[in-house]
């Protein structure tokens, strides 16, 4: 009698039949992994080293490498969130610096960072692929890392108080308060925005992967060289191929990734009723079914739980909220933070002082209140379009789950594919490029807003909507009094994020070609376009400059006050 448990305890830890199915497939695809990333180590001058072809047989091992990009950049953009929005979230001196730098950083665009960084790390692979590799990776990574850093620093300003005060009871370290109050609050947010920033970074791929120093251009294999090789040769099989590709890609991670995250994400949510659910995903039922990835499973859960559980001695949550703040010590760290200011600018304009005038700079600044203007108009429309329904989604997590690819697929549709129709119709109906281009800047950033609001009302507690339900709250006061300040925080981040990537977008956007036929809208967007086009290093240095202050001057006098009545008067208490 008392070996049959111990049987059956064993056999419950043999693989099944499921396990041997993940087995396999994990091991084929650690293999095909390992076949294509083995050339990312070539040398440059290998013959298929960074050759790239229009025939539909390579685009699979083009989705791979693309597809391995935007992981190691999302694994990398995780790192940067877990610490940086940490440390600004923290420290009231730290999050003087590191939001208005965060701000900054989203503003540059992807053609200046590559510009700035491209010759870094090919100079630590010096001849090989790989340094043009980490260059692309970084690249996607500075799609990525912005967005995520907003959502984590927004769930960790409005933690609500009595779970706070929980913790206190409680007695937990800053250490176990933050892995086990504060990282599970922000879950369903972080995870949505992963998802957004994989999704986005699709958008930027076709600049990520063409790497150019000085007269040398190189194409990594990769669907958004792909992608620009069919639109330079006006190959339109070749452009619906790489669609087609895309959506493959964007389903399988979906399926096998995103989906699971957000079903087992659902669990953390801040309510004391329970609200409404969709049934579980199949790869996460498939997972469950399964033993050792089971038991591998419960091993690494056990193992994270007993990191979070660990008393280090570092300040409590309690004491560090207490302690008064010296002035003397703040005075000095202005004066720190100013100088550090004035010399960066006294450097940025002794190094376009040869080379711009005072006109051209008028002109710019010019420029950059045209972009500016496309930016208020879209981020409006694209509020009054995507609030609603984004409510309405996150709301009914069944028709979320449904709605999920999606939205995945056209967050990360390229706008360099839409050049074709966009061209010939202004062409055609002789429109202006000014005002037609201008919905290619947010086709990529709009979904911020979307993904953010479907987060915060799959967020809004249970108990708030049966009161409000019990209330007979219903209408436009519905709206005010109850939805609208429930998401308020997880809009006003997607916002942030939206409004720097249409500023970073209007790059690509404001800059069109289809064959021989080019047009141009005026702003600072072509600006930086021409002239990194031309190699102009001091007017790209102006166009980052002047862009970067718009942006840090828009969020300093809109998204920042907004933001901080939000975390006032809006978290839930």
């Amino acid at each position: 009698m008392s070996i049959a448990p111990s049987a059956l305890a064993i056999g419950r830890r043999l693989p099944n039949a499921w396990d041997v199915a993940a087995i396999v497939c994990v091991f084929g695809v650690l293999v095909g992994v390992a076949h294509v990333a083995s050339n990312t180590f070539a040398p440059l001058s290998a013959p298929e080293a960074v050759a790239v072809h229009l025939d539909p047989i390579y685009l699979p091992g083009y989705a791979v490498r693309t597809t391995l990009r935007m992981f190691a950049a999302l694994v990398a953009s995780l790192l940067f969130t877990f610490t940086f929005a940490t440390a600004a979230a923290k420290s009231r001196r730290a999050s003087v610096v590191l939001i208005p730098l965060l701000d900054i950083l989203q503003s540059v665009p992807i053609l200046g960072f590559l510009t700035f960084t491209v010759v870094f790390f090919m100079s630590l692979f010096p001849g090989r692929v790989m340094g043009l590799e980490l260059a692309a990776i970084f690249a996607i990574f500075t799609s990525q890392a912005w967005n995520m850093a907003f959502s984590l620093y927004q769930s960790l300003k409005t933690v609500p108080r009595d779970l706070e005060e929980a913790s206190a009871s409680f007695h937990l370290t800053a250490w176990q308060r933050f892995w086990r109050l504060e990282v599970p609050f922000a879950v369903p947010g972080l995870v949505w925005n992963t998802m957004m920033s994989m999704s986005g970074g699709w958008f930027f791929v076709v600049a990520s992967e063409a790497i150019s120093v000085g007269d040398n251009t190189w194409k990594l294999p990769g669907i958004g060289s792909y992608v620009a090789l069919a639109l330079e040769r006006s190959n339109l099989a070749a452009v619906f191929y790489a669609i087609l590709a895309m959506l493959v890609v964007i389903l399988l991670y979906d399926q096998l990734l995103f989906r699971p995250l957000v079903a087992w994400s659902a669990k953390f949510r801040f309510e004391v009723t329970a609200g409404a659910t969709a049934s579980d995903p199949w790869m996460l039922r498939l997972i469950r079914r399964t033993r050792l990835l089971h038991l591998a499973g419960d091993a690494v859960g056990e193992a994270v739980g007993a990191i979070g559980g660990m008393r280090f001695t570092f300040l409590s949550g309690r004491a560090a909220t207490e302690s008064r703040p010296s002035r003397a010590a703040d005075l000095a760290w202005s004066i720190v933070l100013a100088l550090v200011l004035a010399w960066v600018a006294w450097r940025i304009v002794t190094f376009i002082a040869g080379a711009v005038s005072w006109a051209e700079l008028w002109t710019v600044f010019k420029m950059g209140c045209a972009t500016m203007l496309r930016v208020v108009v879209l981020m409006i429309v694209a509020s009054l379009v995507w609030v609603p329904i984004g409510v309405w989604l996150g709301l009914r997590p069944v028709w979320a789950r449904r709605a999920q690819p999606v939205a995945q697929f056209l967050a990360a549709f390229p706008a360099n594919l839409l050049f074709p129709p966009f061209v010939l119709f202004i062409v055609h109906f002789h429109l202006s490029a000014n005002v037609w281009l201008t919905p290619l800047m947010v086709l990529g950033t709009q979904w911020y807003i979307l993904f953010n609001v479907i987060a915060g009302a799959a967020a809004f507690p249970g108990d708030l909507q049966e009161a409000a339900k019990n209330f007979r709250v219903g209408g436009w006061l519905w709206w005010r009094r109850v939805m609208l300040p429930g998401i308020a925080s997880y809009y006003v981040t997607g916002a942030i994020t939206a409004s720097g990537g249409s500023w970073n977008a209007a790059i690509v956007a404001e800059v069109a070609a289809w064959g021989n036929t080019k047009l141009t809208a005026y702003g600072l967007g072509s600006y930086i376009a021409h002239a990194t086009d031309a190699g102009d290093m001091a007017r790209v240095v102006l166009g980052v400059a002047v862009m970067s202050g718009f942006v840090l001057l828009f969020n300093r006098l809109l998204w920042r006050p907004l933001y901080a009545y939000a975390e006032r008067r809006l978290t839930l208490a």
